[in-house]
């Protein structure tokens, strides 16, 4: 297999299945995430109440994600996978139920409101668990000499599974309600949990398996915090998520400053992932592993850049094309962080690395849509997403300064010795 070949993981068979399923489950993630935001800024009309979703899932995809990593560390991949599609299953279920006329039309709007708060606080809990268990799935569906290529196609396809779940949504939200809507979340999410068990189970690699909890949450952080790459872009990505969040209040610059409706809602939630699409399509053929760092650098300090031009921005199709720049700046630095996390993390710990860095950028999502939410309410959103894009600036040069060896990582010959093995 030629060491160039950009379908090299699409050439294995569970692999294919592996994405299949998780397109389904970020599809109905990204419509299901859509939705709630619109339909709670409508009943409510207050930016502040899309922070409070974004601080409901953060509080327990925060605290249980150490745990969640030792747990998927030492437990196999593919029926915890499973599990977790189940339980994201429920969740659906009872959005769609909190959403139709039964309900919205005998329960009071504190009722439905606090309720739809309740299910997204479990969905923070489960999610602690989905983020390492696909980390980890995808390490043993595919040989360590393609890790890079899988880590592209896989996040590719999240990303593609974004666009077109965000780009639904705001469609269908019009054509069919907000019920309606969630009732197909449920039906995506029940397709993808059947199609889980064509996945095989796999072997569990984790030699400790019993080691107690203590020892275990202690030896995966101190990996991360002894990896200075590791550590720099987790970072790096931290804070550019939590104060580029953008996305949490983009209902407010539809309904409000753009005055765009449910269906220009969606095509500015779609522009975000169709730059990440096109940039991460392009890296199966274009390799990252050349000055690496810099390349990670230099798309967030982009990124930044976009996002300060959407919130100056009040002409609908300027603020499309900031959003697909930011969203192209932002793909380029979701697949030089997958890959890095692939190539130097240890099979036995890919559950607790990918733990913490849920904890670094995938919690900083919520906290971002709630430091988002709060500071349009203090500040308005247009300041509030200006503010945000200045702080992303501010952060890319000041980790180039004090994180050289990050500026100056390059994956090359780790790359090729993976590619050498048989």
């Amino acid at each position: 297999m030629s060491k160039l070949d950009p379908y090299a993981a699409l050439r294995i068979k569970e692999f294919n299945i592996f994405l299949f399923v998780r397109f389904l489950l970020v599809f109905g993630w990204s419509m299901q995430f859509i939705v709630i935001e619109w339909q709670v800024y409508s009943i409510t009309k207050d930016p502040l109440s899309l922070g409070i979703i974004g601080l409901m899932e953060i509080i327990p995809a925060f605290s249980m994600a150490l745990f969640a990593g030792h747990i998927v560390d030492q437990k196999e991949k593919r029926n915890l996978l499973a599990l977790c599609t189940a339980a994201f299953s429920l969740i659906s279920l009872g959005l769609f139920l909190l959403t139709s006329e039964s309900v919205v039309g005998h329960w009071s709007t504190n009722a439905v409101l606090y309720s739809i708060y309740g299910l997204v606080f479990f969905g923070g809990f489960l999610r602690s668990f989905f983020g390492p268990t696909i980390f980890s799935l995808v390490a043993l569906l595919v040989p360590k000499k393609i890790y890079p290529n899988a880590a592209t196609w896989s996040t590719s396809t999240w990303k593609t599974a974004s666009v077109s779940g965000a780009l639904s949504a705001g469609f269908l939200i019009s054509w069919i309600g907000v019920d309606n809507t969630l009732c197909l979340v449920f039906i995506l999410v029940l397709l993808s949990l059947a199609c889980t068990f064509l996945i095989k189970k796999k072997p569990i690699l984790n030699k400790k398996i019993g080691e107690p909890v203590r020892e275990s949450l202690k030896a995966g952080v101190q990996f991360v915090f002894q990896n200075k790459a590791i550590l720099g872009v987790l970072t790096l990505d931290m804070i550019a998520v939590l104060f580029g969040g953008t996305v949490a209040i983009l209902s407010v610059f539809a309904q409000d400053v753009l005055e765009v409706g449910p269906e220009g809602f969606g095509l500015l939630n779609a522009s975000i992932s169709m730059g990440s699409i096109v940039t991460m399509f392009l890296t199966t053929y274009i390799p990252i592993n050349k000055n690496t760092g810099k390349k990670m650098l230099i798309s967030v300090f982009i990124f930044g850049l976009s996002i300060i031009a959407f919130g100056l921005s009040s002409i609908f199709w300027v603020s499309l094309l900031a959003l697909f720049i930011s969203g192209a700046a932002d793909g380029i630095s979701m697949v030089i962080r997958q890959t890095i996390l692939q190539l130097k993390t240890p099979d036995d710990m890919r559950g607790r690395v990918s733990s913490v860095n849920s904890m670094f950028v995938g919690s900083s999502n919520e906290l971002g849509a709630f430091e988002s939410g709060l500071a349009a309410k203090l500040i308005g959103p247009v300041a509030a997403v200006v503010f945000g894009g200045t702080m992303t600036l501010i952060t890319v040069v000041g980790t180039g300064i004090a994180n050289p060896i990050l500026l100056d990582l390059d994956l090359t010959k780790e790359i090729e010795d993976y590619e050498k093995e048989e």
